[in-house]
């Protein structure tokens, strides 16, 4: 690495450790109740101080039983979805490999979708989601056969498999009852809004063992993208140890869709912005995708509930971002292809 690569990775890498911390303490006084950041303070000091209890303030309730479940949500949430991007692309050595272009958002999407409209919560939706999630990177896997190593025939899977979900989706959809659609379709767009604390007891397990997971297997993602032939040189079953990478990134993809609904495009954009700051080693890659994903996402959730009086749903906001940045990086890749 350049010396000024090197000075770059070395203010990175305490950036995006520190810089989610700051932007969700600095985000709990945002909203459409705006509560003065002294105020704040105070009420944190009083709760986490020894013996301290909640006060009982309108503050107090806002900033425990809302902000801060949707902004730990929002904060994990996001480092999932990086760190499963960058993961995914190191394995299929393409940076326009995400888990859209699998199809896992739609594929997590409807059976989390099954799960609450016709099961009603009797079986754990993100159980759900994981089950078809993992489907429908199957169906992609196979629809792409031998060819899976080429980014034209995985997208071209992606897309059709997409398509099929997205298809059983709107039949949900269709036999739901309305007070099960409304809340199906606001969620369907992505949103933190309905966080709580016991979605976070669920998810926050099962996404911390993914990313600590994928964490501890950044080094092999080295090898896995170097190609299958050198891979298998060097010891590794290229075979298993890539289908373990797309179980685990599906897991923690699943998890933060079936609390949050279908957010796209932060795990493509967050992973190539990181490897054009620091480079393609993924030892690099994966804890500050981690770091940076989950800062995005915060301030996306900002920016959510506070450009307007009403809330605008997540995905919009990253989808409306997404979309260009695909279309750039697209344009940029066409090397890919040839």
């Amino acid at each position: 690495m350049t010396g000024s690569g090197a000075k770059t990775l070395r203010w990175l890498l305490p950036a995006a450790l520190v810089l989610p911390v700051v932007l969700l303490l600095a985000s709990l006084n945002l909203g459409v109740y705006h509560i003065p950041l002294g105020e704040v303070w105070r009420t944190l000091a009083g709760v986490f101080s020894p013996g301290g209890t909640a006060s009982g303030t309108p503050a107090a309730d806002i900033l425990f039983r809302i902000r801060l479940p949707r902004l730990l949500l929002a904060m994990f949430g996001g480092a999932a979805l990086a760190v499963s991007g960058a993961s995914l692309q190191a394995i299929f050595k393409n940076p326009l490999v995400f888990e859209f272009s699998l199809g896992i958002n739609f594929g997590s999407a409807f059976g989390a979708a099954l799960s609450l409209v016709f099961l009603g919560r009797a079986l754990p939706p993100q159980l759900s989601a994981f089950a078809f999630g993992v489907l429908a990177v199957g169906l992609v896997l196979f629809i792409a056969g031998k060819s899976i190593s080429q980014i034209v025939p995985v997208l071209l899977a992606g897309i059709i498999v997409s398509a099929l979900f997205q298809a059983l989706l709107s039949l949900v959809e269709f036999v739901a009852n309305p007070y099960a659609l409304q809340a199906l379709i606001f969620w369907l767009l992505g949103s933190l809004a309905q966080a709580t604390w016991a979605d976070l007891r669920v998810t926050l397990p099962v996404v911390g063992f993914g990313v600590a997971a994928l964490y501890g297997f950044r080094w092999r993602l080295n090898v896995l993208s170097l190609g299958d032939e050198e891979a298998r040189a060097l010891g590794v079953n290229v075979k298993w140890e890539r289908i373990l990478v797309i179980a685990v990134a599906t897991l923690i993809v699943a998890a933060v869709t079936a609390v949050a609904g279908v957010i796209s495009w932060v795990g493509l954009i967050v992973p190539h912005l990181v490897r054009m700051a620091a480079g393609a080693d993924n030892r690099k890659v994966v804890p500050l995708s981690a770091g940076f994903g989950a800062s995005l996402l915060i301030v996306a959730d900002d920016v959510a509930r506070g450009v307007a009086s009403f809330e605008i749903p997540i995905g919009i906001l990253t989808s409306v971002v997404g979309l260009p940045f695909f279309i750039l990086l697209l344009r940029k890749s066409r090397r890919i292809w040839q």
